[in-house]
């Protein structure tokens, strides 16, 4: 329970070293492990490792009514699971998308805690934030504004834009499974919100403050987080190295190449 009072629902699986994943968007703690989305991610990282995982505030199994969304909050919440977990540092820390701004906070706010830092898909600076132009600023307003119809009117014409933007190069029937996913894991009101807040994030004075080695991955051509967002981590933050892959996917699938490439990078990066 945090302080707020917001109920965050967490899990660990598998034995060996730990692994803690800070919570992203879209996730359920039960249903991910037959999601063609995150099924794969969740065996092959809880291989030979003691993954810690948990659902976002607003998300999955943890409370969808909460007072507060914000990077504070979501830094708060990764710090009470680790906790709870019995989670002893240090330990390493994955963060995907939007949560690798938490990550790297949390590791900003805790450096004797967190040994390394992976980073994927990530960035530091939101939509409305690297908006450096008003045709940009217009793109992520509108953004912003297709989450809300999407969710509002309940048409997965509109959720079709978030799937393919997420995994343009996927099946239709991946496309099937993600919109379902964005049905299952959160409300409507709540999407608004996070996709609000996701696009104000703003970590890149932390980067430099970053105390432990750090893998930061991304897909070449991603169509929803720029490349150049995973060079400025992979440049400002020191001890820094930047893995580019052969995708396009914001999410890696189980059948593309990329996938075993990551795999392979991030368990002798964790190794190390």
């Amino acid at each position: 329970m945090a302080g707020d009072g917001t109920a965050v629902a967490y899990a660990v699986a598998g034995e060996g070293p730990p692994l803690v994943q800070a919570a992203h968007w879209l996730t359920h703690l039960e249903h991910d492990w037959d999601s063609p989305i995150w099924g794969h991610w969740l065996h092959e990282l809880s291989r030979g490792r003691r993954l810690v995982r948990y659902d976002e505030r607003g998300c999955g199994l943890s409370d969808w009514d909460v007072p507060d969304f914000g990077l504070d909050a979501w830094v708060d919440d990764l710090e009470l699971v680790v906790e709870a977990s019995g989670t002893e540092p240090p330990f390493p820390v994955l963060g995907l998308s939007q949560g690798g701004a938490v990550a790297i906070a949390y590791a900003v706010r805790h450096p004797e805690r967190v040994s390394r830092l992976v980073l994927v898909g990530a960035y530091a600076a939101g939509r409305l934030v690297r908006a450096e132009t008003p045709e940009a600023r217009a793109e992520a307003l509108l953004d912003l504004e297709v989450g809300r119809v999407a969710w509002r009117h309940e048409d997965d014409s509109y959720r079709q834009v978030f799937a393919s933007q997420f995994l343009p190069d996927a099946s239709r029937e991946l496309w099937d499974a993600f919109n379902r996913l964005q049905r299952t894991t959160t409300s409507t009101d709540n999407v608004v919100r996070f996709l609000d807040v996701f696009a104000r994030i703003d970590v890149r004075d932390l980067l430099e403050e970053v105390r432990c080695p750090t893998l930061v991955v991304h897909s070449r051509d991603d169509l929803r987080v720029p490349g150049t967002q995973a060079r400025e981590l992979a440049a400002r933050i020191p001890d820094a190295r930047l893995l580019l892959l052969a995708s396009r996917n914001h999410i890696l699938t189980a059948d593309e190449p990329a996938w075993s490439t990551f795999l392979a990078e991030a368990t002798a990066f964790l190794d190390g």
